[in-house]
């Protein structure tokens, strides 16, 4: 489960990336017209979530079993264990409140819906959390797939991540700026 895990997380990553991509293009305004990519992308998003979440459900609940049996959470041990957990569920959250601002409908046309400062505040707190997201998850995924020379893969993976999320929290406040 744990392999299956870590590869939907990988296609969640590309998913990501392209998603992140054409939608800072799009919200910065190079790229009208770009809406049946973004559904695509959104929905085959969704459905990988789904998976990742529902198995990262399934191995907290495990744990937390294993730590009830034992009498013994060693929370501080497993700072990181709780931190991914936790950001992932706030990651949850916050996909759901970035799908209802990017996804309007009235009679049937697609509307985008007003974007003000809270949320814009959404926006770069889901950028946030998802690099605090990935950060946590790159060590662990890379072990599942079993690359043995962790540090050159995970600091160009974190430097390219890095650039993604700048760009996108950059392109959410070009696009706020765009509707004042």
């Amino acid at each position: 489960m744990r392999k299956v895990n870590a590869f939907s997380g990988i296609v969640l990553l590309i998913l990501f990336l392209i998603h992140a991509a054409v939608g800072s293009l799009q919200a910065a305004g190079y790229l009208p017209g770009g809406n049946a990519i973004m559904n695509a992308l959104a929905w085959a998003l969704i459905a990988v979530i789904g998976i990742h979440a529902v198995i990262g459900v399934v191995l907290t609940v495990q744990t937390l079993t294993a730590i009830r049996k034992s009498g013994a959470s060693y929370f501080a041990a497993n700072r990181l264990f709780w931190a991914r957990r936790l950001s992932g569920f706030a990651m949850l959250i916050l996909i759901v409140i970035h799908t209802y601002i990017f996804m309007g409908y009235n009679n049937g046309a697609f509307r985008l819906r007003f974007f003000g400062p809270c949320q814009l505040i959404c926006q770069i707190l889901l950028v946030l959390t998802l690099a605090v997201h990935l950060t946590a998850n790159i060590r662990p995924s890379l072990i599942s797939l079993g690359i043995r020379s962790l540090k050159a893969y995970a600091v160009d993976i974190l430097a390219v991540l890095s650039v993604v999320c700048l760009v996108a929290a950059g392109a959410f406040v070009v696009y706020f700026l765009r509707w004042l």
